[in-house]
């Protein structure tokens, strides 16, 4: 039996909710809870009783605080329900008190928000920082274990096999998610930034009609914010920040008047927020004078580059070849390398740069960005039949109709290109 017309309008809000506010209660309830496990399981017991309940009465002025308060009592029956009862009885009488509104409060914590916090308390040392990264992006922040696996190069069923071992990995070793002191965070932060890096990266990556997800890109900003505040003068933070400033500052100029993708060769400059490209400058100057360099003062330093140049044929794509190569030493990342090609391929040309695709591409061969790197390579070198079936690859691996919509336009223009060439 098909949904009713009426259920589906509220089926399409509890699922809004879940994927724009899951992240934040969530948090809550792990902080109330403490137990991560008990809290995923609440809430979505709560979001089944929520299609129920509103399908019956209508949505409510606050669905959020319906949810909570749902969650809450949820976790309170799971808790009864348990085997070791009376081991959780202190837990019940607090869940109780805070339904009665007289849960005693705690003192201000340091981190104050409550997303931050259990990012914080989900990047656990006892995980290596891949695991954790990627079960905090998709517990805490809701992305897809798709995208995640896309992120990371890795395929979909071994990234889905990661999250369930990590999951058993917590529950066996009774690894608890509590939020660090001060004297914890560093040696969580760079897992943290990792999630926050990778929160602005979806936004980017989005599969939705609209290619770019503002509010993604936004929230990853808001969190670097606040966590230039918890760990002052630390360059990488400062890095990140700059980072995801300077690559946000260029957004009203990405996409044409249809939707279509501009390069950033077509990109109307003008457009640029040159208050955010300011500030990012600011303080990418600021963390590179710290003398401790790190992968994301490098890629803001590249970034800037870019926003500085008053136009693409005057972009000091040697400098960008320079601290690509740098990164690459740093870290062992192939997408550096590829990124380095492209730089190199306006320095010495396409033909140099075509050389040097040979030795990443087995350990590129599901990442679409290669495929539309070779395919432009293999045009500007003339070879127009391999760079259409470059571009042919690069569509089907494309997860974005606005990609999709670009990389076709850009084989259609290759097929004209190849018919009116001399024979």
């Amino acid at each position: 039996m098909g949904e009713s017309p009426a259920a589906a309008p509220v089926a399409e809000a509890i699922d809004r909710i879940a994927r724009q506010d899951g992240g934040r209660l969530l948090s809550s309830l792990v902080g109330s809870l403490r137990d991560f496990q008990l809290a995923e399981d609440s809430l979505q017991d709560a979001l089944e009783s929520a299609l129920i309940h509103w399908n019956r009465n209508g949505l409510p002025a606050a669905p959020n605080a319906w949810l909570m308060q749902v969650a809450r009592r949820k976790a309170i029956d799971r808790l009864r329900r348990s085997a070791n009862f009376q081991a959780k009885s202190a837990e019940i009488a607090h869940l109780i008190d805070m339904e009665n509104g007289s849960a005693t409060v705690d003192e201000p914590d340091p981190i104050g928000d409550e997303r931050l916090k259990l990012i914080f308390a989900c990047c656990h040392p006892a995980l290596d920082r891949k695991t954790c990264v990627a079960l905090t992006l998709r517990s805490v922040c809701g992305l897809k274990t798709e995208d995640i696996a896309d992120a990371y190069l890795d395929g979909h069923e071994a990234m889905a096999q990661r999250l369930v071992r990590a999951r058993h990995k917590i529950v066996k070793a009774g690894i608890a998610y509590e939020v660090p002191g001060p004297d914890g965070w560093a040696a969580r932060l760079e897992s943290v930034l990792a999630v926050v890096y990778l929160i602005f990266n979806e936004g980017y990556a989005s599969g939705s009609a609209l290619h770019i997800r503002a509010d993604l890109c936004e929230e990853a900003i808001r969190l670097g914010r606040l966590l230039t505040g918890l760990r002052p003068g630390e360059p990488e933070i400062e890095g990140l920040l700059a980072l995801m400033l300077l690559h946000h500052a260029r957004r009203a100029a990405r996409l044409g008047a249809a939707g279509e993708i501009l390069t950033l060769e077509a990109q109307d400059r003008r457009l640029w927020d040159r208050t955010e490209i300011s500030e990012g400058v600011a303080l990418i100057e600021q963390a590179l004078g710290r003398r401790r360099p790190g992968a994301y003062q490098l890629q803001a330093a590249i970034i800037a580059v870019h926003a500085e140049a008053a136009s693409f044929a005057e972009t000091d794509w040697q400098q960008i070849a320079w601290l690509y190569a740098e990164l690459s030493h740093m870290a062992d990342n192939p997408v550096y390398e590829l990124n380095r090609i492209v730089a190199v391929s306006y320095v010495d040309g396409p033909a140099a740069a075509l050389a040097c695709l040979k030795p990443i591409a087995l350990a590129l061969v599901q990442y679409q960005p290669f495929y539309a790197v070779q395919a432009d390579l293999l045009a500007r070198d003339g070879q127009i039949d391999q760079a259409g079936v470059a571009y042919a690859r690069a569509i089907e691996l494309s997860q974005s109709e606005a990609e999709k919509r670009f990389l076709s336009q850009r084989l259609e223009a290759l097929g004209r290109r190849s018919a009116i060439a001399p024979a």
